[in-house]
């Protein structure tokens, strides 16, 4: 047992590694902040072009949406950051990562936000249309709103795969959680910075999980 305590609960690699680590902390919450806006405007675009009757739109984005949702985020990250230097565009791990969640996710925020608002029924359009207000503002103030209130727990449970997946920016040396922690273990020689690093995303998503949960909840009682 003391073995195990030295190995993945050590308290004094913990505190030698603790700066290293809240480093990498705050440098996970900036990739957060970044990549879940761009991920949700990217959605909204796609969500907002689907509404179109166009034929040729639709196939496309069917086509855009399908290809980005199938392929996976670690090896479109990759491609970004070792291929396009071969093209003579040299990105840094930051840009590749935000280029790379903002065609990845912005996919599956985009069926999440297009499904919200085709569950808005089609009289209520029509009524505020009566009132005047502008296809725009109806948009805006009458279908977006309640769109994203039917599918809230998708939206939720897309972020937290979002944020769980910024981790993905240690393979291209984004000097985030993950990625510090094990410069970290490199460093001592032992796991704990790890263990620490794990914690910390527990501690960080456990309420999101636990506020999903309840929405989740709460939406079964309504249909029920």
């Amino acid at each position: 047992m003391e073995e195990i305590v030295q190995s993945f609960f050590n308290a004094e690699i913990a505190q030698a590694a603790m700066p290293i680590v809240l480093a990498g902390l705050l440098n996970t919450v900036l990739l957060s902040l970044l990549v879940v806006p761009l991920g949700l405007a990217g959605g909204l675009i796609l969500a907002l072009l689907a509404q179109l009757r166009s034929t040729a739109v639709r196939w496309s984005l069917m086509a855009w949406v399908d290809f980005f949702r199938a392929f996976p985020p670690l090896v479109l990250l990759i491609l970004l950051f070792a291929g396009l230097p071969f093209a003579g565009l040299e990105l840094g791990g930051f840009a590749c990562v935000a280029i790379a969640f903002f065609l990845n996710t912005g996919a599956y925020y985009g069926e999440i936000l297009r499904a919200g608002i085709d569950s808005i029924p089609r009289g209520q359009i029509e009524a505020a249309r009566s009132t005047g207000l502008s296809g725009l503002q109806t948009m805006v103030w009458v279908v977006l709103p309640q769109a994203v209130r039917n599918v809230l727990p998708d939206l939720l449970s897309n972020t937290l795969e979002v944020v769980k997946l910024t981790s993905l920016g240690s393979v291209v040396a984004v000097p985030e959680l993950l990625f510090q922690a094990r410069q970290a273990q490199s460093v001592t020689f032992n796991p704990t910075p790890i263990v620490m690093a794990a914690l910390i995303y527990f501690l960080i998503l456990w309420p999101v999980v636990r506020l999903l949960s309840r929405l989740e909840n709460r939406a079964l009682a309504g249909r029920g």
